[in-house]
């Protein structure tokens, strides 16, 4: 399972990079960089590929991934249409675990900012109060300049160490595995399963998706993902169901077959697997907030 490697460069004037995107498709891949990667959508909603975990993402999530752990953010088809009026607002800050030099994240003081560095090798989602001020800070590092800059991204990080509603995202004994001759398959793999979702996927056709012989093909992706593609392919119509129930516009009958389930009973299964609610009590959790 072969992300792409990104340089994620900074110049000889910034120790780290931050910027704001307003396009679905900057780093649309599965990809890694040796940077971790802090992430605040202000707007914008799909899937997130983050290790083994697939989810839903939308507006006002916050996120930190870790040094070279793989990860992808697939805009919904909504955002490439021009006729839509959809918009993204993404602002992302990159940083070396040793942006302030080698000996700076070994200092007493600054235990809680290596543990945090230390988790975001599993993904970390932020919830709550710290979510709100990480989000309010993120368009201020950008706008600061010289040491305000730095302090404002210290800040950041601080804020991060002490908030209490954090989500770990990947299975703690995960690991990736970058091989050269696998470059492009989970993309392919990943892009197809996203577009099809709804229709039966037979295994013969999504292993001709991946170039090697069905046999195969299972291995391959037990072996890399940690899970079955039948298991995948639940988690990718399951996460759609989850935003046609918070949308309200269907029955939870009309969902489960917009989604790609023909059978009820099934359906009611895998979305309680997942979620761990029955697909009305997550719909009636969100119509109380």
């Amino acid at each position: 399972m072969k992300p792409h490697l990104l340089n994620v460069s900074t110049n000889s004037v910034d120790s780290f990079s931050a910027r704001r995107d307003t396009m679905p498709d900057v780093n649309n891949l599965w990809h890694y960089h040796s940077a971790l990667e802090l992430i605040y959508i202000k707007k914008g909603r799909g899937t997130q590929f983050i290790g083994d975990s697939i989810k839903n993402f939308s507006d006002g999530d916050v996120v930190l991934v870790g040094s070279n752990l793989p990860h992808y953010w697939r805009f919904d088809p909504e955002f490439f249409e021009q006729t839509t009026g959809e918009s993204v607002d993404v602002y992302a800050i990159h940083f070396k675990e040793d942006f302030l030099g080698a000996a700076f994240i070994d200092l007493p003081e600054n235990q809680e900012l290596k543990k945090i560095i230390a988790q975001s090798k599993q993904g970390i989602k932020l919830e709550g109060i710290s979510k709100a001020k990480i989000a309010s800070l993120m368009p201020q590092i950008i706008a600061a300049t010289g040491t305000m800059r730095i302090i404002k991204l210290l800040e950041v990080l601080t804020e991060i160490a002490n908030c209490d509603e954090k989500n770990m995202l990947v299975s703690l004994g995960f690991k990736p595995n970058f091989l050269e001759n696998e470059k492009d398959r989970i993309q392919s793999i990943y892009n197809y399963t996203i577009s099809n979702y709804k229709n039966k996927i037979e295994l013969k056709e999504i292993a001709a998706v991946a170039k090697i012989s069905p046999n195969s093909f299972c291995k391959f992706f037990k072996t890399k993902s940690r899970k079955t593609y039948t298991q995948f392919l639940n988690e990718i119509r399951v996460g759609q169901a989850c935003k046609l129930l918070i949308e309200n516009d269907l029955t939870v009958k009309e969902i489960c077959y917009d989604c790609g389930f023909y059978n009820f009973t099934s359906f009611h299964k895998y979305f309680r697997e997942i979620t761990g609610k029955t697909p009305l009590k997550y719909q009636q959790a969100f119509s109380k907030q």
